[in-house]
């Protein structure tokens, strides 16, 4: 029987964390944060918390990954703490949900993207290009984990590179006298500050995660009860300064007002300084970073899936390993076939998706926080090799703050969290079929 084999180190950890992070979110969310908080200060504040939280979650699973460095990651902690269904549940929207409709919309936007260079790219053209570069990257994370670690160390190292050329250009070329930088509280949210804090999170936390990905990929780490905690507090803390600097980057070059109207801000910051060929420039950095991060997407979560079946909770075809490239093929051909799915039927899906891909993943990965207290009560003498920092207040942070966002944005968008809450109970329903199936087998052998 073939395995998984251990070849990740902490470097190309980090950088799977840090890449599944800086994808499109930095380039695309800034309009929709400024909208919900119009004041400099309060921007860089919603993007400090969006930080906090996942540095929060990234120190609460530094335990949760020592404890269980296995493929799978969340789904892992959450069968472990609060048993099989819940795992199932996870995979469940992880499929149809989280990953599948991030990658189709990572697709579509990448595409998009691609109209720089050719304007005339029909409609028709462009799913073309989101489905064939899709199906490129699967196939080659699916030839081995090595060419996913390098592709995903070189495309996040390009896009790193790229976005600290639009910090540094904002930093030499901003004019005092074009944009009025105001600190001041002057210009305030109307309605509920929190309120308009907790829905500015919305895409904060759509840009910000991602860093549990190094936890999808622990069973082929090497020493991965060590590499993937440092991994993902590394990745949080490059993201966090990446994030608040690119953002006041981003101010110095635009007023928030321009923020607030434009899904291109990137773009328009560039153009001030260099109207020929900004522009230009940061779609190839855009491009660049949306590549890499489908490829990550592609590579991380079949390992979800594959976990699933190899414990039994999900359809075994799933937890097949090559003989050759030792990967989970099945279960990245099975993720890609959904998600080209939701391509086709679903143009346009990205802009769509965000608010109901961050209620469903940050309702999760909360729940899955909570699993520490879990383990600490029932397990108190398991093997920790990195107790989580802060205990119990770091992790009781990041859990009562994801409760907080989650049940604000089923109170405010319910028209994109409800739907999510409908695939849960009819995940509920396959899940019953699954184990009853499972059951049925095992009475007949």
């Amino acid at each position: 029987m073939s395995h998984l084999q251990k070849k990740l180190t902490l470097y190309g950890l980090t950088m799977i964390a840090v890449g599944s992070c800086i994808g499109s979110g930095i380039f695309v969310t800034p309009a929709q944060i400024v909208s919900a908080v119009p004041n400099a200060t309060l921007v860089l504040a919603v993007w400090a918390l969006g930080g906090v939280i996942a540095l929060t979650g990234a120190l609460t699973f530094s335990e949760l990954g020592g404890m269980y460095p296995r493929p799978g990651g969340v789904y892992v902690y959450l069968k472990e703490a609060y048993g099989d269904m819940v795992g199932f549940l996870y995979g469940w929207v992880i499929l149809l949900v989280i990953n599948t409709g991030a990658l189709a919309g990572l697709c579509v936007a990448f595409a998009e993207y691609m109209k720089v260079f050719v304007p005339d790219l029909s409609n028709g053209a462009k799913t073309a290009v989101a489905a064939a570069t899709m199906l490129a990257l699967t196939t080659v994370n699916i030839l081995g984990v090595s060419v996913s670690q390098s592709l995903a160390s070189f495309f996040t190292g390009l896009k790193l590179l790229a976005i600290a050329g639009i910090i540094l250009a904002a930093f030499l070329f901003y004019d005092p006298a074009a944009v009025q930088l105001d600190f001041s509280l002057n210009q305030m949210p109307s309605g509920n500050l929190t309120t308009a804090m907790l829905t500015g999170l919305i895409g904060v936390l759509f840009s910000v995660g991602g860093w549990h990905h190094a936890t999808f990929v622990a069973g082929e780490a090497i020493d991965a009860p060590r590499t993937v905690p440092r991994a993902m507090f590394l990745g949080v803390l490059i993201v966090m300064a990446t994030y608040l600097l690119v953002n006041l980057a981003y101010m110095l070059l635009l007023p928030l007002d321009a923020i607030a109207r434009t899904p291109r801000v990137a773009g328009e910051a560039m153009a001030t300084i260099a109207p020929s060929w900004g522009g230009q420039a940061v779609a190839v950095a855009i491009a660049l970073s949306i590549f890499g991060t489908i490829s990550i997407y592609t590579m991380s979560a079949p390992r979800i899936y594959f976990a699933m079946a190899a414990d039994g909770i999900f359809f075994k075809q799933l937890a097949f390993v090559h003989p050759r490239w030792h990967t989970p093929v099945t279960a990245m051909l099975v993720q890609v076939v959904w998600a080209m799915a939701v391509l086709l039927f679903f143009q346009g899906f990205f802009d769509q998706i965000i608010t109901f891909v961050t209620f469903m993943d940050i309702a999760f990965m909360g729940l899955a926080g909570a699993a520490i207290f879990v383990f600490r009560r029932k397990n108190p003498g398991a093997e920790r090799p990195v107790r989580a920092w802060g205990y119990p207040w770091v992790p009781l942070v990041f859990v009562l703050i994801s409760a907080a966002f989650a049940l604000n944005t089923l109170w405010e968008r319910p028209d994109q969290a409800l739907p999510g809450l409908g695939l849960l109970a009819l995940g509920v329903g396959v899940y019953y079929i699954i184990s009853y199936r499972n059951k049925t087998l095992n009475d007949q052998n």
